[in-house]
């Protein structure tokens, strides 16, 4: 089996959770890795971060969303804070740790949600990097 074939089988084996936690893993190791906020990487990697958490947000407003909807208006309040907070970074006004905190936490619920479906030892691996970046 090809490489793409394995990876396109492996996504599609993945729950929602997996895939969100998945991504918000990769950006938050490169979020992690920011040495000068004014880098053209830097600010690539905080748009990055920001289209993530758009995508949840499209998501999180569609009506087929499972999720109850007290949930879904903190995690929007949540994507709205994102986008501000990333705003003052790339100016220069605010850290960058918040973003990896918030980030982190939305990453332990998944990794929870995940466990509570039996699917949290993908996710702990995974965590562990994160961690160590």
């Amino acid at each position: 089996m090809s490489i793409k074939a394995y990876q396109t089988n492996q996504t599609r084996a993945d729950t929602p959770a997996q895939v969100e936690y998945r991504l918000l893993a990769e950006v938050t190791r490169r979020l992690l890795s920011i040495e000068d906020v004014k880098a053209p990487k830097a600010t690539e990697t905080v748009y990055e971060n920001i289209t993530v958490w758009s995508t949840f947000a499209s998501d999180l407003m569609m009506p087929e969303n499972p999720l109850p909807d007290p949930l879904k208006a903190q995690l929007i309040s949540l994507f709205l804070w994102v986008q501000r907070h990333s705003r003052q970074v790339l100016r220069g006004e605010a850290s960058i740790t918040p973003l990896v905190e918030v980030n982190k936490s939305i990453m332990a619920g998944l990794a929870e949600q995940g466990a509570a479906k039996g699917a949290g030892g993908a996710n702990e691996g995974s965590a562990r990097t994160v961690d160590a970046a």
